[in-house]
């Protein structure tokens, strides 16, 4: 394994993918003072960010080039590798020395093996995916869940501080199974409003009502207050899109296999989930499981009439 170098203090970023997470990052650290250097596949989601500060690259390579870190908020593990690795990929470009900073949410084993890969390459490594939501993003206020060395986690302070809280949760992968054990707390908890509202809206109570006399008390939670508002309203633009919760969902429930266990509300929550994006609401806010209940629950002639 090739000794890395002491970092250099961080003040050149490449980040790559402006998503709906994404495009807020990039806009907070530039606001903070880095030179940010943005790359998307889709290009036109990343000029609007020009106004903010930040420089667009014309690819992903000449976004990690130079840089001091590169950040990468890529929707998927696959998404990942394709564009990290290769001659032309963020990995090659990299200087030794840089840190790579993998804040998808994507396989804990990919998370190691791109670990390995850069350190063979004299990069250092964190993988530290963010809870939160657009929301968060926008607002800088992400939990972060930093998988890596100590010392790397450290470096990276000034990075993380306009983007949220951060907490170094154990060597590299170890952010990216925190991210799961959240997600199979987040979808489940969805699910749960989501049945609440609807067993309220079936018997007769208002449930917008029913939300608000729920806030405080131990039925509160973020995903009632922000999701439970999005369900009484009908708002279904995406946030985190269904898709991306499936995802999350089948990797966890492929990492428990993987150890031998078995987990029975998550594996139902997935599958509501997976109904969801089968019945047209992959590109719906996850909230929108709502709409998979009441599909579900429809009465049997309406079913027949469908």
């Amino acid at each position: 394994m090739a000794d890395i170098p002491l970092p250099t203090p961080l003040r050149r970023i490449g980040l790559v993918g402006t998503g709906i997470m994404g495009g807020h990052m990039a806009r907070r650290l530039a606001q903070a003072g880095f030179t940010v250097q943005a790359w998307n596949r889709t290009a036109a989601k990343a000029e609007g960010l020009v106004a903010d500060g930040v420089e667009i690259a014309a690819s992903a390579k000449a976004a990690a080039t130079g840089a001091d870190a590169v950040v990468c908020i890529l929707s998927s593990g696959p998404v990942c590798d394709a564009v990290l690795g290769g001659p032309e990929g963020v990995i090659a470009a990299m200087r030794t020395g840089a840190t790579l900073v993998v804040m998808s949410s994507i396989p804990v084993e990919t998370a190691r093996a791109q670990s390995e890969t850069c350190a063979r390459r004299g990069l250092r490594y964190v993988d530290a995916p963010v809870s939160g939501g657009e929301r968060g993003a926008r607002e800088g206020t992400l939990s972060i869940m930093a998988g890596g060395e100590a010392r790397a986690i450290a470096d990276l302070a000034p990075l993380f501080a306009p983007l949220g809280r951060v907490t170094h949760v154990g060597p590299a992968g170890s952010g990216e199974l925190a991210k799961l054990a959240n997600q199979l707390i987040v979808a489940s908890n969805i699910c749960a409003v989501a049945e609440a509202l609807l067993l309220a809206e079936r018997g007769g109570a208002d449930p917008e009502k029913v939300r608000e006399a729920l806030i405080g008390g131990f039925a509160d939670s973020t995903v009632l207050r922000q999701h439970g508002e999005r369900m009484v309203r009908g708002d279904y633009a995406p946030g985190g899109p269904a898709k991306y919760q499936v995802k999350d969902t089948s990797t966890a429930l492929r990492f428990a296999r993987s150890h031998g266990l078995t987990l029975p509300v998550a594996a139902t929550v997935d599958l509501l989930f997976q109904n969801l994006v089968e019945h047209g609401g992959a590109d719906l806010d996850h909230s929108a499981v709502l709409l998979e209940l009441r599909r579900a629950n429809q009465p049997a002639e309406a079913s027949a009439d469908a």
